[in-house]
């Protein structure tokens, strides 16, 4: 279609990796454009074509990320600490529009009214308003912790409705017809949670599964899977019927681990609690004496390992086996399913204990090239991992391996205090190459055996490529183009598709140099050549998740 694209096939030699293309460089800094406030749009913008829009595509692609970087002369700071900005590309007989617009949370419009960062996000502290005498600055940080409703990092259904989502309590019902803010929703109205993730597991149904932690009976801690039930015969709400089906123990009584993903197979939940850890001491008391913010409540060890947790989906059991491994950091699964006794987990893993989040400040992102890669260089790698969790553990002697599919050479040992120590496969890795933000053909394969994931390639944390990987054979196809910065790759399956991968890819490119700067880009998800493209004359700033909307 006449750019300059690269599309790679990566051939496995033995269990290593053969990266036939080198790391993109990007010395012109565009990637800095992605980290720049951007203005809503009124109106919806025709995109202009190149290619054939496939006939089936007749939704929407909707998408969450930070769009406000600053109020006034006060900058937020980290990645995560931008006003939510929701997007969305329509496709219609063959045309495209591009309409985006502020999600009106209160964090933003209280922003807005007093023209300050008014509620602390996850690494900006929000201060008194300086106009006030010293008595009411000095009482106000007694008011207890007010969390932040903007909810920057996914959108999904529940029931007929639609949410934009953070990681607290919070989510915003949001029109995805006009993109209008409708209203805020307190999951702690609900049901027992302090926080929900912002990567739920949605069933053919609509049922919805998330987890989030909890303070149970005598103050101590825990990990609670919520279901919130499918569209209602009665129209009401099904929020108001959320309930909690299963509870996971936390390893430590006042220091919960980071949760931003679980893992669910037909039968079973998974749940990986890392060293990365919430210090609840210092958030609940240091946050309202002197100001502090959600990074200053994180904290890591890496005597502590890494623990895995099993439990039974219906009815909700926890089954009380330890699995542990080295430390690591965890964001993302890709898939869970079950094989003849064994769950099989494939996760986008961080080697090591150091919280990535780390290095996610905006002024390592917008540093020049050759600060962003040195940066990268001492920050913990990425690795695509397989790791296989027996249901019977029992079966064989202790320091055996557990594992007997064939296909994998991840290993499960048991020692003599019955914890069950879990080696992983490696399916993918390159240096500061990380696979992550994955998809798979979810509606087909989750929770079951399958063979294509689907990701945004960062290079030292920058998101310059669109990655395939073949988790049986460990071949991988990439497409990238100079100086474009795509999104999290979203797959849509062709309608009467038979094989796994018979669909699309739908990505958001921004390509700060061009006419046309951001483009909707889509891909065929055998080969990631490109099918078409529907460019806008506007630069849309960094998303993180959405979903397209048939």
């Amino acid at each position: 279609v006449g750019h300059l694209s690269i599309f790679t096939v990566v051939t496995v030699m033995n269990y290593g990796f053969k990266i036939i293309n080198t790391l993109f460089e990007h010395p012109a800094g565009g990637y800095k454009k992605i980290f720049e406030t951007a203005d809503e749009i009124g109106e919806p913008l025709p995109a202009t074509i190149t290619g054939r829009i496939p006939s089936f595509l007749r939704g929407s692609l909707l998408r969450l990320g930070p769009g406000l970087f600053e109020v006034g002369s006060e900058p937020f700071l980290h990645l995560f600490d931008g006003q939510a900005m929701i997007h969305k590309f329509d496709f219609n007989n063959g045309q495209v529009t591009y309409l985006r617009k502020f999600v009106k949370t209160d964090a933003y419009v209280r922003a807005m009214v007093e023209k300050r960062v008014v509620i602390t996000e996850f690494g900006t502290i929000a201060y008194p308003d300086p106009c006030k005498n010293i008595f009411s600055r000095f009482f106000s940080y007694f008011k207890g912790v007010e969390i932040t409703d903007n909810c920057l990092v996914n959108v999904y259904p529940i029931g007929e409705d639609f949410y934009a989502v953070t990681e607290t309590n919070y989510m915003t019902k949001v029109n995805v017809d006009t993109l209008e803010t409708l209203k805020k929703v307190d999951m702690c109205d609900y049901v027992n949670i302090n926080g929900v993730t912002a990567h739920p597991h949605i069933e053919p149904d609509g049922t919805v599964y998330n987890i989030g932690n909890c303070m149970g009976k005598g103050a101590s801690l825990a990990y609670n899977i919520v279901r919130i039930p499918p569209t209602q015969k009665d129209k009401s709400d099904p929020i108001e019927k959320s309930r909690v089906v299963v509870q996971f123990p936390s390893a430590e009584r006042f220091k919960p681990s980071y949760v931003h993903s679980f893992g669910m197979t037909e039968n079973h939940f998974v749940f990986v609690e890392t060293p990365v850890k919430i210090n609840l001491l210092k958030f609940l008391g240091a946050w309202s004496v002197r100001g502090t913010n959600y990074m200053d409540c994180f904290e890591s060890d890496e005597e502590k390992g890494t623990w895995l947790h099993l439990a039974k989906k219906d009815p909700g059991e926890y089954i009380d086996l330890k699995f542990r491994t080295s430390s690591m950091g965890l964001f993302h699964h890709i898939n869970c399913y079950e094989d003849q006794g064994f769950v099989v987990v494939d996760l986008c893993a961080w080697k090591g204990y150091e919280f990535v989040y780390n290095y996610l400040w905006l002024a390592n992102l917008r540093a020049d090239w050759e600060e962003v890669k040195k940066n990268a260089l001492i920050a913990p790698q990425p690795e695509v991992r397989r790791y296989v969790l027996p249901l019977d553990p029992y079966k064989e002697e202790q320091g055996k391996n557990l594992v007997s599919l064939p296909y994998t050479t991840a290993t499960a040992v048991m020692g003599a205090d019955d914890t069950i120590w879990l080696e992983p496969e490696v399916l993918f890795s390159g240096p500061r190459q990380a696979f992550e933000f994955p998809q798979i053909n979810y509606k087909k394969n989750n929770g079951k055996n399958y063979t294509y994931a689907y990701a945004l390639g960062l290079n030292n944390f920058i998101p310059d490529r669109i990655c395939k990987l073949n988790v049986k054979t460990k071949e991988t196809w990439v497409w990238q183009e100079p100086e474009s910065y795509p999104s999290e790759p979203i797959f849509v399956q062709t309608p009467d598709g038979v094989d796994e991968d018979d669909g699309v890819l739908l990505t958001v490119v921004v390509a700060p140099s061009a006419v046309r700067p951001t483009y909707m880009l889509i891909l065929n998800a055998k080969d990631l050549s490109e099918i078409a493209r529907a460019e806008v004359d506007i630069i849309t700033p960094v998303t993180f998740h959405g979903m397209y909307k048939p």
